[in-house]
């Protein structure tokens, strides 16, 4: 029998899987109305051929505001179509553009882009890397002049790219209007960090927060409607079971009302349910489905941590290896020491440590508490809430954590001294 010929007989419950994506655009936002109402009034000015009000669009994760701004730009694009207006809304995620050289190539890649403008519209040639950034900007001011019209640039996750490259590409996309006649831009910033302004020029700042919007979360009963219209489409009818999306949508309502943890939990239900070859998506399903996604986030942000937070890490995992379930931060310091010697990294301060030990207490992956010593002052307690085989394994990955001189530290050593 051929590897996946069982798989060709499975019956599936989904009938269109890609629509509990994160990716997909819903033609209905529900219960974002409000929201979607006061950015298209904002916007209004475009379809005159006038400049729109600079935004800041804030809320946290999966709450929708991607894509309402999404909805609202294919809206007015096609509203100024209508009626012959040149109207371009361009889409920039910043966790990926996050340099002012990218961000100014990446807009004008766009509006010229072969499928989205007529054969007399300008070129303006730029690489994607080796030119000065003046020389790009001043190119990227000159393709805006010559198509003329409105040009809407949407910076998503706008605080990537200020934490990364500072405000400069914002002080030069706020003043370039002042150098356009026949063109106007407008941005949009969009983040999920409603204090990432604190890192603007108080310049740059004024310019760019013209119009502020924050986006609140989901509650449960409207997580319920936004699961039931995309479950609609996703599965075949009678797959789901009653309760289900009832339970995804609180699980998600307790994590700030997350529409894509809503969403990812009723994917990750479908397919265990699937490959079980179950009839329909049952409770169970969304309980097994949300450890695996807690399983799989913690993994992911394991992955993506700076080496030294990985050492700080791998210092605590050294622990259980010595019997010790507990401990304390002033220990992970003295073991830490060793294994950023043993990988020839500069030793961190005691401060910069503890602050390290806060962050991996905030993505999971272990569990703290304060606890008083007396005369003594307070320590932080640690412990991992699961296993450590998973995370050893993730980090040594990390060629670096293969190192054979990370066997040589002597634990031995490490047992007599926290007895």
């Amino acid at each position: 029998m051929g590897l996946f010929e069982k798989y060709l007989t499975n019956q599936t419950i989904f009938k269109e899987r890609e629509v509990l994506r994160h990716s997909y655009r819903p033609s209905i936002l529900p219960h974002r109305q409000p929201q979607m109402d006061t950015v298209a009034s904002i916007l209004a000015p475009a379809i005159r051929a006038e400049t729109p009000s600079n935004i800041l669009i804030y809320g946290k994760t999966g709450t929708g505001k991607t894509a309402s701004v999404r909805y609202v730009g294919a809206e007015l694009e096609k509203a100024c179509g209508s009626i012959g207006v040149e109207c371009n809304v361009i889409h920039l995620n910043c966790e990926i553009i996050d340099t002012q050289y990218r961000v100014f190539a990446q807009i004008a890649a766009t509006l010229e882009d072969d499928e989205g403008r007529s054969s007399d519209r300008p070129s303006s040639k730029i690489p994607m890397t080796g030119w000065p950034t003046d020389q790009v900007y001043h190119e990227l001011r000159n393709l805006i002049e010559a198509i003329g019209g409105v040009h809407i640039i949407v910076l998503d996750e706008i605080d990537k790219l200020v934490k990364k490259s500072g405000d400069e590409t914002l002080y030069n996309l706020t003043r370039i209007n002042s150098e356009l006649k026949n063109a106007r831009v407008c941005m949009i910033g969009i983040s999920n960090d409603l204090l990432f302004t604190s890192f603007l020029d108080h310049r740059v700042l004024s310019s760019l927060s013209e119009e502020e919007i924050v986006f609140p979360p989901y509650n449960a009963p409207q997580l319920v409607d936004i699961l039931q219209q995309r479950a609609n489409q996703a599965f075949h009818e009678n797959v789901v079971e009653e309760g289900v999306i009832p339970l995804c949508s609180a699980l998600a309502a307790q994590e700030h009302g997350d529409a894509r943890r809503a969403l990812d939990l009723l994917r990750v239900s479908g397919e265990l349910a699937e490959r079980e070859n179950a009839a329909g998506v049952t409770e169970e399903h969304v309980r097994a489905a949300q450890r695996k996604i807690d399983a799989d986030s913690l993994i992911e942000g394991i992955k993506t941590l700076p080496t030294q937070s990985k050492a700080v890490l791998y210092a605590m995992l050294l622990f259980p290896e010595m019997g010790k379930q507990v401990f304390t931060s002033g220990e992970v310091v003295q073991v830490y020491r060793e294994v950023a010697q043993a990988l020839d990294l500069d030793v961190l301060t005691h401060r910069r440590i503890t602050d390290l030990i806060s962050e991996l207490t905030m993505l999971g992956v272990i569990k703290a508490r304060l606890v008083s010593r007396g005369r003594y002052g307070r320590t932080k307690e640690m412990w991992f809430g699961a296993g450590t085989r998973k995370i050893l394994e993730t980090l040594r990955e990390d060629s670096r954590f293969e190192d054979a001189r990370l066997n040589q530290i002597d634990i031995s050593r490490f047992k007599n001294l926290f007895r």
